[in-house]
């Protein structure tokens, strides 16, 4: 049998079209035993449990082909009549897995080059552009602008090289030919049991190969029935979850949050009346090959038998005739929890800034204002609502209670190894190729309505405006899965945002408009270093040094007759930086602050100072020129006691003696060196015109200023040498003062926040 390939390779990179119906007509497993319970993860995998009665010995499920190493993996076989699974089998196709590169070919993955290296061993016939070569595969080597050997003219130019090429070798009796597999157009199988096999496995041409099922066989010891619950892991797709939170009237306190998961069926079977839990976190899940066939390369130790010889030895002799002597491991909490039941005329106020009401609001009368949202709605405001109509609106049908009414969550929640789990207390049903929603979470938490402010604004165009948000509280033992948020308030949707991961006890603030009423702007300056006295130990001093940066956040926006206020969300100013005050309510997030600026009653702006600075650790010498301020800086600061004080004093008015004299003694030393250039700048004139008769009057004038300048260096040399010994008998005084000294500066001594 013969049998062309020529479209092979464009077969293996392009999925078929019938692909997808073949995947559908497989599921993941099957059995005789009923789907009883499914839990789904977040990380693509899902547990799932059959049980039922098997007469005889041996449990048949079918599983598919890119599903059965899950299944290996995780299989549990219990026998609830007490008897037990002794083995478990399944075939191996010897021919396939002498084909294990074309089985694992995929829709849109490999090769001709793979298809050919799969095929070594195997007679072929190539239809080259240089004519038809036949022979045994041996292998496929990739190049990289590599000269063809086989070209019959010269060589093209290292420009015109293919910069990726492969050479397939070929043997035919003696002869061994290598050819450029870019001069292949397609090649012929001569094996047709070769190529049938090649046809079988080709996934995108037959839609089996990784859909295609294998049977795993399940041998039971003990009783000719058995009552068998069977539970094993296979890919699945993740749960999702949504919510929804619905705002109180006021913008603050009770508010309702629901949410729902998302579920998904793929398995290829429907999922009929089965236990149903979505387990949130991050388990591990990865993919392990435990289905094929893996051969370990030994140590080939053949030759070292072979080899193994005797060394011949010379025979030696004794003259010694005499013989010698011979010497010798539940929590569980329900999320179904009834909320009470709102007051009759509980309405909930409108969201967000309708510029559709603005011309509403400038033909109403004037009013004295009506909280709306937590903030005063008047004729200056530009935030949401609008003036009062001319009759009452009627009340919105889509109000907080027939909200809470509306989502019963049937679901219990569990912490099982850090994660948590909803378990649905109902059955449900999934067709298969279908998604469904369930309620997991209906309950009340507190949260509010307000404002906050990212570096960069709320996008383009709002580069100075902060989002309105929604804030609440996980009062849940349980972590919420991150998802969208839709928020409701005043008896319709105004916005929605996504939420990360809601830990237990923590809170969310969930962006989901934009307030453009609001003007938000800051300035920073940095103040440079400021240092404080630590320590002295004899004559060293241990300082903390201090970088500071000030930023001033300002907040603007229309006069309310409440207060209000705006989250600014403050990026550290680096690592080692800290807050030197924290504002009152501040929360601390990963590398920021989330800091409140509050805007009283009745005004239109405020602004928060924030001061971040950054302790360092030195020592310098108390010589060094900054010692005398650190200390006459500790001094004044009221923190050091009557016995510190004592010691310290003395130290810091003979260094400062000290000091002057190095003062004086610097500005004699630079005197001396100017006398110096003047004196011999003098000399040098004398020289010039020692010869000269006419010059005895300009001589002796110059003789007269050179003995000046050596009287006056002379004098400030003494000068020098007596202040030297002053300072000799201070430094001693000074040293004296400092032998035993470890004085420790109080911990309170700050460095001055206003300088």
């Amino acid at each position: 049998m013969r049998t062309s390939l020529l479209a092979v390779a464009l077969l293996l990179g392009l999925p078929s079209l019938g692909c997808a119906t073949a995947r559908n007509s497989y599921g993941a497993a099957e059995t005789d035993l009923g789907l009883e319970r499914v839990v789904l993860y977040r990380n693509g995998v899902g547990y799932f449990e059959r049980s039922g009665e098997v007469d005889g010995d041996v449990l048949r499920i079918k599983v598919r082909r890119d599903q059965v190493n899950d299944l290996l993996k995780s299989l549990t076989v219990i026998d609830r009549k007490s008897g037990q699974a002794v083995s478990v089998s399944m075939p191996l196709d010897p021919q396939s897995w002498a084909n294990a590169a074309l089985s694992t070919l995929g829709p849109g993955r490999g090769s001709l080059a793979q298809v050919l290296d799969g095929l070594r061993g195997t007679e072929v016939v190539l239809r080259t552009s240089v004519g038809r070569i036949r022979g045994r595969v041996v292998m496929v080597e990739r190049t990289e602008n590599e000269p063809d050997p086989s070209a019959r003219i010269a060589p093209p130019s290292s420009e015109e090289l293919p910069t990726v090429d492969h050479k397939v070798t070929l043997v035919d009796g003696d002869d061994l030919y290598v050819v450029r597999l870019s001069k292949v157009s397609g090649f012929t199988l001569l094996d047709g049991d070769v190529a049938l096999q090649l046809n079988r496995r080709l996934d995108a041409s037959a839609g089996e190969g990784m859909f295609q099922q294998i049977e795993v066989e399940i041998r039971l010891a003990g009783a000719k029935s058995h009552d068998l619950t069977v539970s094993y892991v296979v890919e699945a797709p993740m749960w999702k979850p949504t919510y929804r939170v619905v705002l109180p009237k006021e913008g603050e306190g009770q508010a309702l949050l629901q949410g729902w998961a998302v579920v998904d069926n793929t398995s290829g079977e429907d999922w009929a009346n089965v236990g149903m839990s979505l387990t949130s976190g991050e388990p591990i899940a990865f993919e392990y090959d435990l289905h094929t066939p893996r051969n370990v390369s030994r140590a080939d130790l053949t030759e070292s038998g072979v080899r193994r010889r005797a060394t011949v030895a010379v025979g030696e002799t004794t003259y010694d005739y005499e013989a010698s002597e011979a010497e010798e491991e539940g929590y569980a909490y329900s999320f179904d929890e009834a909320a009470p039941e709102p007051e009759p005329e509980m309405d909930l106020a409108p969201a967000g800034a309708a510029s559709a009401r603005a011309t509403a609001r400038r033909k109403a009368p004037k009013k004295s204002g009506a909280v709306v949202g937590g903030l005063m709605d008047d004729e200056d405001s530009n935030f949401r609502g609008g003036g009062a109509p001319s009759a009452p609106p009627p009340p919105p049908a889509v109000d907080y209670d027939a909200l809470r009414r509306s989502t019963q969550a049937k679901a219990r929640a569990s912490s099982v190894a850090g994660m948590t789990r909803f378990d649905l207390t109902e059955r449900v049903s999934v067709p298969n190729g279908s998604s469904t929603m369930v309620a997991i979470l209906n309950r009340e938490v507190d949260a509010e309505e307000t404002f906050l402010f990212k570096p960069g604004g709320a996008g383009m165009g709002y580069d100075m405006n902060p989002y309105r948000v929604v804030r609440f509280k996980n009062s849940s033992p349980f972590v919420l899965e991150p998802g969208p948020l839709s928020i409701y308030a005043g008896g319709s949707f105004v916005g929605e945002g996504l939420t990360d991961t809601v830990g237990t006890g923590t809170s969310a603030t969930v962006p989901f408009a934009v307030e453009p009423s609001i003007l938000v702007t800051s300035s920073a300056k940095y103040k440079g270093d400021e240092m404080r006295l630590i320590r002295i130990v004899r004559g060293v001093l241990e300082v903390e040094q201090f970088s500071r940066t000030e930023t001033t956040w300002n907040v603007r926006g229309p006069r309310q007759d409440k207060s209000w206020k705006v989250l600014v969300r403050h990026s550290q100013a680096g690592s080692d930086y800290e807050l030197l005050e924290r504002p009152t309510d501040t929360e601390d997030l990963p590398g920021a602050y989330l800091v409140p600026v509050v805007v009283p009653k009745g005004k239109t702006e405020s602004e928060v100072t924030l001061v971040e600075q950054t302790p360092s650790r030195t020592t310098m010498s108390i010589w060094d020129g900054r010692a005398v301020k650190l200390m006459e800086q500790l001094l004044v600061s009221g923190e050091v006691t009557p016995q510190m004080r004592k010691k310290l004093q003395p130290i810091v008015d003979r260094r400062t003696a000290i000091g002057r004299i190095d003062t004086e003694i610097d500005g004699l030393k630079r005197q001396q060196v100017e006398l110096d250039q003047r004196a011999r700048q003098t000399r040098e004139n004398l020289e010039a015109i020692k010869k000269d008769p006419a010059a005895s009057s300009l001589r002796k004038k110059l003789s007269a200023r050179l003995d000046e300048f050596t009287k006056d260096g002379d004098a400030i040399g003494r000068k020098i040498v007596e202040l030297q010994s002053q300072r000799l008998e201070k430094k001693i005084e000074l040293e004296d003062l400092l032998q035993d000294l470890d004085l420790r500066a109080p911990t309170s001594a700050k460095p001055n926040a206003e300088q």
